[in-house]
């Protein structure tokens, strides 16, 4: 199973994905996990050894849900996504650095970004499983941890929209400086992964690259039950 997730990050189309990203800030790459995988992570949901830290959104008024953190080590399903997707999003995010004249580098190995984790301090684990049922939902946010982050990340949807439940888009919002916000709605299907920019990015405008920032968040699922992996590549401080 580990080596199919492998083949099919190895077979992606990454100038098609480098190509997207820089246009829109995010990108689908479908059927990267089975049916039989989502299920078996759906089912780890209960087992509360592969946690660190487990948040009701509604009490810290996030939205309504409960995700939880894995704890090191990750399971080798998470970890293989992780080391494996890492490297061939690098090259993406140093473009948006140099196109925006940040004076920032990222290592080509999730080792070497761990490690500028780690001397900031930033030693949690930051993947996480959402669950949602019925009027869950999640407010627009940014998942940046502390003073080190990279800024693409992924989520992976465990469900099936339609059938395991109604509701429940993912939504981007781009904030575009001097503009009104524009909301991008997305119902990506079971076993499918959104790549996406963890901060803002870069847009091309009449005078060069600009920066524009970005969030996303989950609408209300109407009803049913849903789940998503996400996959952060930095550490977290806390």
């Amino acid at each position: 199973m580990i080596a199919s997730i492998e083949e099919k990050i190895k077979a992606t189309n990454w100038e098609y994905v480098s190509e997207t990203m820089h246009d829109r800030g995010y990108v689908t790459i479908p059927n990267v996990l089975t049916d039989h995988q989502c299920e078996g992570l759906i089912q780890e949901y209960s087992n509360e050894a592969l946690y660190r830290k487990t948040v009701v959104m509604e009490r810290y008024r996030f939205g309504i849900g409960e995700y939880k953190y894995f704890d090191y080590p990750l399971p080798k399903i998470i970890q293989t996504l992780r080391e494996i997707t890492y490297p061939y999003l690098v090259p993406i995010a140093n473009l948006w650095m140099k196109a925006l004249k940040i004076d920032k580098v990222f290592p080509p190995s999730l080792e070497e970004l761990h490690h500028q984790c780690h001397q900031s301090k930033q030693f949690k684990s930051t993947p996480l499983i959402l669950k949602y049922g019925k009027s869950g939902f999640n407010t627009l946010h940014q998942d940046l941890y502390g003073e080190v982050y990279f800024p693409l990340q992924a989520v992976l949807f465990l469900n099936q929209p339609n059938q395991d439940f109604t509701g429940g888009e993912f939504v981007l919002t781009q904030q575009t400086p001097r503009a009104q916000s524009k909301a991008i709605v997305l119902q990506p299907n079971k076993g499918d992964m959104v790549v996406f920019t963890t901060n803002f990015r870069p847009v091309k405008g009449s005078r060069g690259y600009y920066r524009v920032n970005m969030k996303h968040g989950v609408s209300e699922v109407n009803s049913g039950e849903r789940h998503t992996l996400g996959v952060i590549f930095h550490d977290a401080i806390s």
